[in-house]
């Protein structure tokens, strides 16, 4: 026994810190883990990091304005095909003339996500000290990037998938009947606004570098290519910018770096609001972004691909001074947060004793001139 052992505290010292004594000390391993039951929780905390990508960059670059009404006029023919006016000595005056007109129509969209959490979790996570995450203000704010997102990728929704209730894409607005019958594409997929771009004799038709579905390299010529053409059609170059994923701008980069031709692609101040992106004027500071021969390159990990992400040329001006841009998002409701529950003292809405939030935006993409927007596709 060890009380033989120990008459005093040098006994006591001797018989644990000796070699002598730590012989006689028998043991039996019991020791308190943090795997034994009951004696360990992790505590995580109240932020969670989402490792998601929530951006929503097509959203925010395009301009918004007010849903004043839900059709438009286009011109889509000129008066005259041919070169006219001119009136021989003392002859007749010329035929009158008018151009041909076309009325479009669309309604705007809603977006709506909903979320909800039960009143006894709203407890525990906002009254009591236990480790609980997801009350009702952490899901309003988490839901408010979603929404955005969800807009956002309705917005790059590939030329082939139809808009039905959600928002109009980018990938079906800069289109043409042409990706019907060369790329593969759904007849009748590349129709917009009720306009049936088969019939419609080419004036709907955006302008569009494909190369019959078969991949190939991104080049200098198709850059050029597609800003030549477009301005042809009529694009404001004060208003255009650049629209594409961040795997075809890491092949912009590398087809620019190896020839040292940096004049093509630089850097710009932009800010970003609700008219789209602007050039920031005299003092204004703004986000600073790439460009490709001059104008702004916007990035989106949404942006529709082939091998590698669709490249957009858009025009976004308004040279003409008419109450919407050539491209924008018509806004009839702006996103709004509405909430129902116990917290606002009506269960009886919902149901059930909890609550409930969501977020709505009603809205629509429109173009107004289809011919100065472009898209290369086909890239690799």
């Amino acid at each position: 026994m060890l009380r033989n052992y120990i008459h005093n505290i040098e006994d006591l010292e001797r018989l644990y810190y000796s070699r002598a004594g730590s012989q006689l000390i028998q043991k039996a391993d019991a020791p308190v883990l943090t795997t034994t039951t009951g004696v360990y929780n992790a505590v995580f905390g109240a932020k969670v990091w989402a490792n998601l990508n929530l951006e929503a960059n097509a959203f925010g670059v395009l301009p918004k304005t007010p849903w004043l009404r839900s059709g438009w006029r286009v011109i889509t023919a000129r008066a005259s095909a041919t070169v006219t006016g001119g009136v021989a000595e003392n002859a007749a005056l010329p035929d009158t003339l008018k151009p041909t007109f076309l009325e479009v129509s669309t309604k705007p969209k809603t977006v709506a996500h909903n979320f909800d959490v039960s009143e006894v979790h709203e407890f525990l996570s906002t009254e009591s000290a236990d480790d609980v995450v997801g009350d009702l203000a952490f899901m309003r704010q988490y839901m408010g990037q979603e929404h955005k997102e969800h807009v956002n990728k309705m917005l790059l929704t590939d030329v082939d998938t139809l808009a039905s209730n959600s928002i109009e894409s980018l990938d079906r607005v800069v289109s043409t009947y042409g990706e019907v019958t060369n790329c593969g594409i759904t007849a009748g997929d590349s129709d917009i606004f009720s306009i049936d771009r088969d019939a419609a004799t080419g004036w709907s038709d955006a302008f569009v570098s494909h190369n019959s579905n078969t991949d190939r390299e991104l080049t200098d010529t198709l850059l050029r290519t597609i800003q030549q053409n477009v301005l042809t059609n009529g694009a404001n170059p004060d208003g255009q910018l650049w629209f594409t994923g961040y795997d075809t701008f890491f092949k912009i980069t590398g087809l620019y770096e190896p020839q040292v031709r940096y004049a093509s692609i630089g850097e710009k101040d932009i800010s970003i609001g609700v008219n789209g992106v602007e050039t920031p004027k005299g003092g204004a500071v703004g986000l600073k972004v790439s460009t490709l021969y001059g104008k702004p390159l916007i990035l989106s990990k949404n942006t529709p691909q082939d091998t590698i992400s669709r490249l957009y040329l858009l025009d976004t001006s308004n040279p003409e001074g008419f109450d919407i841009p050539r491209l924008c998002i018509k806004i009839a409701k702006p996103t709004q947060y509405f909430e129902a529950g116990m917290n606002t003292g009506d269960p009886f809405g919902i149901n059930r004793l909890g609550n409930e939030g969501m977020y709505r935006t009603m809205g629509e993409l429109i173009c107004t001139f289809f011919a100065a927007q472009g898209k290369i596709r086909d890239l690799q």
